[in-house]
């Protein structure tokens, strides 16, 4: 994978417990590759027009923002407990949510968060955070849920586009941080029917069918083989529609690693009905990748 110069993990903080994890996610994966991992906190306090002097208690908004430097304290200690050694800074930063992780994006290897959270991370996954920072961001979005399971697999779901090649790219070079195996997942369903009803004759053959989806496996993994001969790689395609097939495999996963953009059953993850099933149902950590860190 390629990579911007001196790039750092950020992971986004609130002092809930999806924060937490997030963060210790983000600790373990920058000491993988090597990264310094900065913890910002968006304070929102400005946001309600309030003046914000030196963190006092009489200050207005004083008691906040010392709390918030706490939290974002706490955040820096347990990523250096968790990754001893690991080279972290923490920063709080006015301005909503949103605005504050989309601005980090340029300088960032990779972008972590809970699946929930609290105060200006409030609902990630189901507000327009995450859903925004994984639609626009130009490096891997990845959000703490669910277990990671070590002896799992690396599962990534495969479509044959291009960016479902990047996905692949990215699962590959992790796995082979992890010293993991990766399963390259692809889900197809037969051709829809054009005619009235259920009972329509088969117009396609079955094992032709899945050559040409096999086909779309392959041509994804094209290469990866020869530059990581270390990580042992599956190819598998599965009739059925994505979201189930991908949530299933994410049962035994250590990470799921999806593209931002596809077509056929993996079409429009961010957008669709897939990305959000991932997000809300995968039972691992899911990595959102748009484009190549």
């Amino acid at each position: 994978m390629s990579s911007v110069s001196g790039a750092a993990v950020v992971v986004g903080v609130d002092g809930s417990e999806p924060a937490r994890a997030a963060v210790r996610l983000a600790a373990a994966t920058a000491a993988r590759r090597d990264r310094p991992l900065r913890v910002v906190h968006a304070f929102i306090w400005p946001t309600l027009h309030s003046p914000v002097r030196p963190a006092t208690e009489s200050a207005p908004g004083g008691g906040l923002r010392a709390r918030a430097e706490r939290m974002v304290a706490d955040a820096v200690e347990e990523a250096e407990a968790t990754a001893p050694g690991l080279r972290v800074t923490g920063e709080i930063i006015d301005g909503e949510a949103a605005a504050v992780l989309l601005a980090e994006v340029p300088g960032a290897a990779m972008m972590v968060l809970g699946d929930r959270g609290a105060g200006g991370f409030a609902a990630l996954l189901l507000g327009s955070v995450a859903v925004k920072l994984a639609a626009y961001a130009d490096c891997p979005v990845l959000v703490a849920r669910g277990a990671q399971h070590p002896d799992g697999a690396v599962v990534v779901g495969v479509d044959g586009s291009e960016s479902s090649r990047r996905a692949v790219e990215f699962a590959v070079d992790e796995a082979a941080l992890r010293g993991a195996a990766v399963l390259a997942l692809h889900a197809y369903r037969h051709p829809v029917s054009t005619g009235p009803g259920d009972m329509q004759p088969l117009v396609y053959d079955e094992s032709e069918l899945r050559d040409d989806e096999n086909r779309a496996v392959a041509e994804s993994i094209a290469g990866l083989t020869e530059r990581y001969p270390e990580v042992p790689i599956t190819r598998k395609s599965v009739r059925g529609r994505a979201a189930r097939v991908l949530t299933d495999a994410s049962r035994q996963a250590q990470l799921l690693v999806v593209g931002g953009q596809g077509r056929g059953e993996v079409t429009g993850l961010l957008l669709g009905s897939v990305s959000q099933s991932m997000l809300h149902h995968s039972h691992c950590p899911v990595a959102v990748v748009r484009g190549p860190r």
